[in-house]
């Protein structure tokens, strides 16, 4: 037998010895042409400022542009049904909010299974509420909000953005752990009910930092804590449910999700550098105008915070007897 003929022979054998994804790496050449990120709101949220910060950061790092599509609808359901029947080759992305974990329980037909229909690439982000009341309102911290809801139960409204949105879960579960009664008052987005609040229409909502932090600064909201166990960078002097004696625990959050199926060694590339995107210094910066701080987890933690986070809703949503709009 010729050398060459060996040679030949022992390749092809080492070859079929390798798995399939060893012989070619499909993250070796990726990305090599545009990818498109789904954003499930609309713009100007801090679910399209991630996603644009995340578009701009892996641009610069790849030099292919990451397109960010903005798909709003149905509590962000039609984004993620789009991803989740897209080719996993890793060039469709999605954002999705911690709202899209209390959407598989309140809505009664999903049309795809968070759980399995899409993957986790990383958890971007965590960000708290704030419960912000209308400075007319006789309240000048949030024990005197407790006192006066105790005394005039089913008079203090708060708005949210709709059923089963996080400002609504908010609401009940403070009314819930503080033994108040609270009006709901549902809108069809945030804007409408900040804008009632303001106004003194309403009494009360739960926020996003985004949405309220021009008008805490102005005067027009008066803050009294915020939903998470730390204080939030964007409103430090702000204390915390926990602090104040209310045990309140909860935070927003976006991710990044690809469809199933798609290659792990792109699902690692895409950890990585964004991983990394999410670490400098100018995303942090760039990200706390909505009051956000970055993750950049793994896609198993990330997960399995998916997985914890469905559980928690479901059960507070059978608890409370909250029904959603279809």
């Amino acid at each position: 037998m010729t050398l060459v003929r060996r040679t030949f022979i022992q390749g092809a054998a080492s070859a079929i010895a390798l798995p399939a994804w060893a012989q070619r790496d499909p993250a070796a050449d990726y990305p090599n042409r545009p990818i498109k990120l789904i954003c499930p709101f609309a713009p100007g949220g801090g679910v399209d400022l991630t996603a644009r910060t995340l578009a701009q950061r892996l641009n610069e790092s790849w030099g292919q542009p990451v397109v960010v599509d903005n798909k709003a609808g149905a509590n962000g359901t039609i984004a993620v049904e789009a991803v989740a029947k897209s080719p996993a080759d890793g060039y469709m992305l999605t954002m999705i909010s911690s709202s899209h974990s209390v959407n598989v329980t309140l809505q009664s037909r999903h049309p795809y299974d968070l759980e399995k229909d899409v993957i986790p690439i990383t958890q971007a982000t965590t960000q708290p509420y704030c419960l912000v009341v209308n400075p007319a309102l006789p309240v000048k911290n949030l024990q005197d909000l407790i006192n006066l809801a105790r005394q005039k139960p089913d008079t203090l409204t708060y708005g949210s953005s709709g059923i089963g949105g996080f400002s609504h879960l908010a609401g009940a579960l403070f009314g819930s752990v503080t033994g108040t009664k609270l009006m709901h008052i549902p809108y069809k987005g945030g804007a409408p009910a900040m804008a009632d609040v303001i106004s003194g229409q309403i009494s009360m909502l739960f926020s996003t930092i985004l949405q309220s932090h021009t008008h805490i600064n102005s005067g027009k909201l008066r803050p009294l804590a915020v939903t998470t166990t730390r204080r939030a960078n964007a409103l430090p002097e702000i204390p915390t449910m926990l602090e104040l004696g209310v045990k309140l625990d909860m935070a927003g959050w976006y991710g990044v999700m690809a469809p199933r199926g798609t290659p792990q060694p792109i699902v690692d590339k895409l950890n990585r550098e964004m991983s990394r995107i999410l670490k400098l210094p100018s995303t942090r910066e760039r990200l706390a105008a909505d009051g956000s701080e970055p993750v950049g987890n793994t896609p198993a933690e990330f997960g399995a915070h998916i997985g914890s986070e469905i559980r928690r809703w479901r059960a507070l949503i059978n608890e409370l007897g909250i029904k959603g709009e279809g």
